[in-house]
């Protein structure tokens, strides 16, 4: 044998050996994600939440122990916080260049306000938003020029969630935190994020109520946000409000008998109509604050001119009694509640659903 076969020999010999010696690749880890935690804030986070090895989506693309050291456009942080109107982050891409649907699982926290060690969504991308705080959950429901946090200009997004169907989550190892339930940040282990058509919505259940799982259900990836956090939002307007629960998702009631819908599967290719329209919850106590005078410290996009920033003064708080469907659900306008319906075979991310899009 001549000296280049035997090293060609021994080569393939030492790489079958060492593939042999590789256990093979699973799909779910040994604890779901949603069961990890709850992680005391901040001293009881790890670096990451996610240290399964040998599965098929393989590795937590960030981290989470998230500071000052971390915070910037270069921030792999995947620490979400949803505290109120002026400080809530969303999940979106580390770079641009693939839809949501296809690297769900390696979304970035993207912050409001500064302090959180995570990305900062740039000052003017957002243009409208409702903060609600139920008995149950907050929510925040809005509209946002997405190319500004690396989406795709008309992609039509998908959701985030801690369970994803191999339970690792979207993204894997995120996890959420909120102050609104304690007074004191806790970390949220149900939540869903749908992100899309330049609209978002993030919910965050309280971990002590009665029903996180199913105010935050997970199941309904298909049917976006007027389904899964029917709101009032109105492009242009920022407010808060306290609201009441919803109904959970999935669950209507018609000529006085409640209904649970079921969400068909992929297979049977677009969801083309819907058998129900959400119940919008009531609103009282909303306070309307001036333009986005609300999010500061946050940096200018590339290319734009700054102004000075109106002083924030809220107007005074009303009531709205919403009604029993959900606000211009099939609004196209930019103007309109937080609802679209969407065309050319695609999920809408606030109205009825054309496709089975947003994956969990």
């Amino acid at each position: 044998m001549s000296p280049v076969a035997l090293s060609n020999f021994v080569a393939l010999a030492l790489f079958a050996s060492f593939a042999a010696a590789q256990p093979p690749q699973s799909t779910y880890p040994a604890t779901p994600l949603a069961s990890k935690g709850p992680f005391a804030y901040p001293t009881g986070i790890p670096y990451k939440v996610d240290t399964d090895l040998n599965l098929i989506r393989g590795t937590q693309v960030g981290y989470n122990i998230c500071n000052s050291t971390t915070e910037g456009p270069n921030s792999l942080c995947q620490t979400s916080w949803l505290n109120g109107l002026d400080d809530f982050c969303l999940w979106a891409p580390v770079e641009s260049g693939r839809p949501v649907g296809d690297i769900e699982g390696s979304m970035l926290a993207w912050c409001t306000k500064p302090g959180h060690g995570t990305r900062l969504i740039p000052a003017g991308a957002i243009t409208g938003v409702q903060y609600t705080k139920t008995p149950d959950y907050v929510q925040v429901v809005g509209f946002i020029d997405q190319t500004k946090i690396n989406m795709l200009d008309g992609d039509y997004g998908g959701e985030m969630d801690p369970h994803g169907a191999d339970l690792r989550g979207n993204p894997m190892g995120g996890i959420v935190y909120s102050d609104k339930f304690t007074g004191q940040p806790i970390q949220g282990i149900e939540w869903h994020n749908f992100m899309g058509s330049n609209s978002f919505c993030f919910k965050v259940c309280d971990p002590a109520g009665a029903n996180p799982k199913r105010f935050c259900e997970h199941i309904f990836d298909r049917i976006g946000c007027a389904y899964n956090a029917p709101n009032a939002a109105r492009n242009n307007t920022f407010e808060s409000c306290e609201g009441e629960n919803q109904d959970f998702p999935g669950v209507y009631t018609s000529e006085g008998v409640v209904h649970t819908y079921t969400q068909p599967p992929e297979s049977l290719g677009a969801i083309s109509s819907m058998p129900y329209t959400a119940r919008v919850p009531a609103s009282s106590n909303c306070q309307t604050f001036e333009s986005a005078s609300i999010f500061t410290g946050l940096p200018t996009p590339t290319g734009a001119t700054t102004s000075p920033a109106p002083t924030r003064t809220p107007t005074t708080g009303t009531q709205r009694t919403t009604g029993t469907t959900t606000a211009g659900a099939n609004n196209t306008t930019a103007t309109g509640a937080a609802s679209t319906v969407v065309i050319s075979g695609f999920a809408g991310l606030f109205g009825v659903v054309f496709s089975a899009l947003f994956l969990s």
